[in-house]
């Protein structure tokens, strides 16, 4: 299935491969179990297309699916009629209820504010009392009900019943670092808050937290970037597969002598060199900070992107631009490399968390700004019907 620009004129095409994704979710399922592995969609799923992704994933067996808005959840809802379905911003105005209420969808409540609108304006499910999620505090202070309020919280419900609490969760802030003193930390923290709400789920474990393992996998998981390819713990070997590939078409071939320059700022080129001006730049979401090495705009322990093509890594030259990037084929020679072939930019060749290090990111900021020039090619699972 093919979706966004037009094959025929694309600059550059985004293959989402949807059996990799599933095996994925199915690794962390079982790295979860006993727990259940959940799915975090948010950001369109980390920019690789909800609808299809959500697909994909509820035929895999899952249930449980997190956003971040409920704009984000009524996309989830109609790609997933069935599922459990939590927006973790929580609640802004009074009116965003609504919202809740069309989608059958389940705040997650970081506030006191929070729980008052929910409260006063929160859908029934059947015999339910406004049914939802509590976030509790444990040492990220982003979002969260403080332990102090967590307690009166569950208090104060205990004798009115006004709110059902389905799910308990929190966030680590260090799990990607198994040795981190802050992990154990949060770990005891939550557990004391998680059993003041005797009838409600827990969830603690991110992608990383997965692989903590033990006591963090609680009663579900809530996987992310890992479900995409992108590595859960820094340090050690990848166990994900590559979901997604983005490559970018050469739009012109130029032979640069020795002595000149390329690009803004006039990048000096020492020798004779082939450049292919692949049609991609930072619109597309190809940082400019991947710009080649010796490019003053660079951090210093920043080497450059790369991309792969013909069997070779091949390095960019030069500046990145809005919608252009030279990359250095000099390797490939003449014959090897022509207008109209594709350089990946980042998949099973060029890992995206190598990308996202020569940039100066991390892979979550590479796959969600992704731009809206791809033609996106799904394979796999449906995509195939």
């Amino acid at each position: 299935m093919t979706t966004g620009a037009d094959p025929r004129v694309a600059g550059a095409r985004l293959t989402i491969d949807l059996d990799a994704l599933v095996s994925n979710y199915r690794l962390l399922a079982e790295r979860s179990a006993p727990a259940e592995a959940s799915a975090v969609v948010k950001a369109d799923a980390y920019g690789l297309g909800a609808e299809q992704v959500v697909r994909a994933l509820a035929g895999a067996g899952c249930r449980r699916f997190f956003v971040a808005l409920p704009e984000e959840g009524l996309a989830v809802r109609r790609a997933a009629p069935e599922a459990e379905i939590y927006v973790f911003n929580g609640l802004f105005t009074p009116e965003a209820a609504a919202f809740y209420h069309e989608g059958r969808l389940l705040p997650v409540l970081n506030s006191q504010a929070d729980l008052a609108i929910w409260e006063a304006h929160g859908w029934d499910d059947g015999d339910t009392p406004r049914p939802c999620a509590v976030h509790v505090e444990t040492g990220m202070n982003r979002l969260g009900l403080t332990p102090e309020r967590a307690r009166i919280l569950a208090q104060e419900n205990a004798l009115t019943g006004a709110l059902s609490p389905r799910l308990i969760i929190s966030h680590l802030s260090c799990g990607d670092d198994p040795t981190h003193p802050m992990n154990q930390r949060q770990l005891e923290s939550f557990q004391e808050l998680a059993a003041l709400f005797p009838d409600a789920e827990s969830s603690l474990a991110n992608s990383a937290g997965v692989f903590l393992g033990g006591p963090f996998l609680q009663d579900t998981t809530r996987p992310g970037i890992a479900l995409y390819g992108g590595a859960p713990v820094g340090g050690v070997a990848n166990p994900m597969r590559a979901v997604a590939t983005a490559e970018t078409r050469i739009a012109q071939i130029r032979h640069v002598p020795a002595g000149q320059s390329v690009s803004y700022g006039a990048t000096p080129v020492v020798r004779d060199t082939l450049v292919a001006v692949a049609s991609t730049g930072y619109a597309d979401g190809y940082h400019r900070s991947g710009s080649g090495a010796g490019v003053p705009l660079r951090h210093a322990e920043l080497e450059g992107a790369h991309g792969f093509i013909g069997g070779h890594r091949v390095p960019v030259i030069g500046r990145i631009t809005m919608d252009l990037t030279l990359f250095e084929v000099t390797a490939l020679g003449a014959e090897g490399v022509k207008v109209g072939d594709f350089i990946e930019l980042f998949g099973p060749n060029m890992p995206v968390d190598e990308v996202a290090k020569a940039t100066g990111t991390i892979s979550y900021e590479i796959l969600t700004s992704i731009g809206r020039r791809y033609e996106r090619h799904y394979i796999g699972g449906e995509a195939d019907i």
